[in-house]
């Protein structure tokens, strides 16, 4: 026995084997870059911001695209905390199914599921979302997942292939659990979103509204002529 064994290590040194080999990783794949050339023709998007704004440089972003049997999301917001998507039957917050992004203590982004209860989200465990990956990076939380259109009839899960109000928010979040939204009332789509239909849909934040308004227009057009004729 020891002689066998003592030819068997003299081959494996003549072989140059030096010890069983430590597996290795596989590589990740980094975070594709969400493309905004894109919308309004394979995919749908929501833009919230300043005018020409795309997905790394709008306080919000938002896109989906059908994919067979399922809805691909694609999220991003000027945070260091969460963006989310609610699906509402309404305007208002409550009742809604929510999808979130969140950056965690440990620099990861999840994905997690839940339901608005009045002013309130309640994580819910039944968590539709797969195929998921985020990245935070640039003070910006972004991140991509996919979950089915139909589901089995449940209060907390809507049923996408049904047309529904998206309520869009983000804001900061603490050791990995959301906190209020960013600002009071976050924007909402004007009409019930169609996953069947692409649009590129872009709402000026509030700072830009101002400025776009016809009453505020009027009132720099009144200005501007008042100055410009004197004063009596």
């Amino acid at each position: 026995y020891c002689f066998l064994l003592l030819v068997f290590y003299v081959v494996m040194i003549h072989s140059g084997y030096t010890g069983y080999p430590f597996p290795t990783a596989p590589p990740v794949d980094p975070f594709a870059k969400i493309r905004v050339d894109d919308c309004g023709k394979t995919k749908g998007c929501f833009r919230y911001g300043k005018p020409g704004c795309n997905a790394e440089t709008c306080d919000y972003f938002l896109s989906y695209r059908r994919i067979g049997a399922d809805v691909e999301f694609e999220l991003s917001a000027d945070t260091d905390g969460w963006v989310a998507v609610g699906f509402s039957s309404d305007k208002k917050m409550g009742g809604d199914d929510v999808m979130a992004c969140v950056h965690d203590d440990n620099g990861r982004v999840r994905i997690q599921h839940f339901y608005n209860v009045g002013q309130w989200a309640k994580e819910i465990q039944r968590n539709p979302a797969r195929d998921e990956e985020g990245v935070f990076e640039n003070n910006r939380v972004t991140c991509r997942f996919k979950r089915p259109v139909y589901v089995p009839r449940e209060e907390t899960i809507v049923d996408l292939h049904l047309s529904w109000y998206y309520l869009f928010a983000w804001g900061p979040a603490i050791q990995g659990s959301i906190t209020r939204h960013d600002i009071d009332s976050p924007p909402v789509s004007e009409r019930v979103v169609s996953i069947y239909k692409y649009e590129d849909i872009f709402m000026p934040s509030a700072a830009y509204q101002t400025f776009s308004s016809p009453f505020c227009l009027l009132l720099i057009v009144a200005l501007t002529f008042y100055l410009l004729m004197g004063t009596p």
